[in-house]
């Protein structure tokens, strides 16, 4: 399987991903416990708040797929989603 870095850009409603966050967050974990999902956290700067996934996948449109599924995309707290290839060639998931 190819490794992919998502990442996500949030929309303002803080309060409403505050809701949905335990959801996203159980979908996430069972991710990484079925193997698809490497590592993910949140990531921000002053001009917008959002996500770096790493997953495991047959094609970038499968990875889109699976995570259609998250919460916060359900709920369209996912202003913008992309979804690159990356060839890890150092670390614990280089192949």
């Amino acid at each position: 399987m190819t490794t992919y870095a998502v990442t996500y850009v949030y929309t303002d409603d803080s309060a409403a991903r505050d809701t949905h966050r335990p959801a996203h967050r159980a979908f996430l974990g069972g991710l990484y416990a079925a193997g698809i999902l490497l590592a993910s956290g949140p990531v921000s700067d002053d001009d917008m708040q959002g996500a770096l996934l790493i997953l495991k996948g047959d094609s970038a449109e499968a990875v889109s797929s699976i995570l259609d599924a998250d919460p916060f995309h359900q709920q369209q707290l996912v202003a913008a989603r992309a979804v690159t290839e990356w060839t890890v060639v150092y670390g614990p998931w280089a192949d």
